[in-house]
């Protein structure tokens, strides 16, 4: 029986550019920019890497459809060099097929690099998928967006648990600001100002109930994560960080096609839990976890997730959240970095960023942002068209 690849690898070097409106450089500048910092962590050179994933979603704008150009930008020579694509999850779907090298014995260290360079498309959002989801996208959902969606699911999630507007908007709304002060405290976010609950709740709407704040932005950026074996990790750092498990869960599409889903919550994110905390020995996740990066490409989707990852209870995350449970000085820190309401979301950085944040806070290096004695961190992405096609969930350790 398969037992997964827990413990069986170790971060031993990670890097993370600024985000933001990076006009001044390209995909290639962002991806050394990442690496350098990733080596130097490592204390290792160049040549110690023995294979490479680069993770990008839109070609057209970035790499090309091959990962040759990381071989050429780091100067990466006659290494084997793949780039993947999941879409939101493309981040880390980079990070596993790095890790899963390792984990195989083919190769004793591996680099995963995402990288995404958003802004050069010119939109305001999210370039469409049409061209990747075929049928699906142009003639099943024709007129669907990614705010209009999730703003289904949250007159939905209020409906269902009896949330009357006013109460379900002030739950975003303190979403929002606990992300941007936590943001404001990180040199490599890309917006670093604190808001007010007013301000969210005044601010133009963009698929109701969601408005402005309750919507990450768009930006470029790069992550990279340099993963070996816990032998090699422990020879060169004292703090390595291990991983204690990679899931991913894809949809077949049952949640449109048939009347089981009731869009209050997201099935992939549900499964990939429950496989990442048997993978990782996780059984009270809400007393065992202690810090979440969560993709929160919306309010409503931190929402919800702090219930499919098992932290609330169904119907009762909106309580933990006036609690102040996620807060940055609560139980459970949720988005300690500024999430992608902080960073934007380039897609083939956001899961590699995630990771980046969660690395340094097991090793106490936060900084200002830094919380008390963390001992397992969570990692989750989501993405696709609809945007609950594909999740992966990440668990980690010292």
């Amino acid at each position: 029986m398969a037992s997964g690849i827990r413990d069986r690898i170790a971060i031993v070097g990670m890097g993370c550019t600024k985000f933001g409106e990076r006009w001044d450089v390209g995909a290639g500048d962002l991806m050394v920019e990442a690496f350098q910092e990733a080596l130097e962590d490592a204390g290792i050179e160049k040549k110690e890497i023995e294979a490479a994933w680069l993770g990008t979603c839109f070609d057209e704008i970035n790499v090309g459809k091959s990962a040759i150009p990381l071989a050429q930008c780091l100067k990466l020579q006659n290494i084997p060099v793949t780039r993947v694509e999941n879409f939101c999850a493309t981040g880390t779907e980079a990070f596993r097929g790095a890790c899963y090298a390792v984990a195989s014995g083919a190769v004793k260290i591996a680099l995963a690099l995402g990288v995404e360079k958003l802004k050069d498309t010119g939109y305001g959002g999210l370039p469409d998928f049409g061209s990747a989801m075929g049928t699906l996208n142009r003639f099943i959902l024709p007129n669907f967006t990614a705010p209009g969606g999730f703003a289904l699911m949250a007159t939905r999630y209020f409906a269902k648990y009896g949330i009357s507007p006013e109460e379900g908007k002030r739950a975003l709304a303190r979403i929002s600001c606990k992300s941007h002060r936590a943001g404001a405290l990180n040199p490599k976010a890309h917006l670093r100002k604190e808001i007010t609950e007013d301000q969210v709740l005044k601010a133009p709407i963009i698929a109701w109930p969601l408005g402005l704040f309750d919507c990450c932005g768009v930006s470029d950026g790069a992550a990279a994560a340099i993963v070996t074996t816990p032998e090699i990790a422990r020879s060169l750092r004292k703090d390595p960080v291990m991983v204690k498990a990679l899931q991913v869960a894809a949809t077949s599409g049952e949640e449109l096609y048939t009347t089981r889903w009731d869009g209050t919550y997201l099935k992939t994110t549900t499964e990939a839990a429950i496989r990442a905390y048997k993978e990782a020995g996780i059984q009270k996740p809400r007393e065992e976890i202690s810090i979440l990066e969560v993709h929160d490409c919306f309010s409503i989707t931190e929402l919800v997730t702090y219930e499919d990852l098992q932290i609330s209870e169904r119907g009762r995350a909106i309580h933990d959240i006036n609690d102040g449970l996620f807060e940055l000085t609560g139980k459970i820190p949720c988005q300690s970095d500024g999430g992608l309401k902080c960073f934007g979301h380039p897609i083939g950085a956001s899961g590699l960023r995630m990771i980046y944040e969660v690395y340094k806070q097991l090793q106490g290096k936060a900084g200002p942002r830094q919380i008390q004695n963390p001992r397992f961190g969570l990692t989750h992405n989501l993405g696709g068209i609809p945007a609950f096609s594909v999740c992966s969930v990440a668990i980690f350790g010292l």
